[in-house]
């Protein structure tokens, strides 16, 4: 269960990266950042917080070009290995916190394909 996890933090967190900011590359430390405020909801909470939420569309806004998104695609597929997150709240996260990741939240995800 855990390897599923993980590809889903991942596909959120490239979808999220919150710290980078223009002209940089992201770095998995950034991924993290942005998106540690919604483990809580990623391993079994009601609902993502205000923080969590500002974390994710921080870090979205951030994927600068297709090298960053597949960049927080592996940091995140790294990271849920890690944690038992769920692979629902996983996959709601980004509509509950109002943004479109532009592909699909899965343990599947191919982060060489992430445009």
């Amino acid at each position: 269960m855990k390897g599923p996890i993980a590809v889903i933090l991942l596909a959120v967190l490239a979808a999220v990266i919150l710290a980078a900011r223009p002209g940089e590359a992201v770095s998995c430390g950034d991924v993290q950042g942005s998106l540690s405020p919604c483990l809580p909801y990623l391993t079994g909470g009601d609902e993502p917080t205000g923080s969590c939420c500002s974390g994710v569309q921080s870090l979205v806004g951030s994927l600068q070009s297709q090298q960053d998104r597949q960049t927080a695609c592996n940091c995140m597929k790294s990271a849920a290995s890690s944690y038992n997150v769920r692979r629902d709240n996983a996959a709601n996260l980004p509509g509950k916190c109002g943004v479109s990741i532009g592909m699909s939240v899965s343990p599947d995800v191919d982060c060489s394909q992430v445009s």
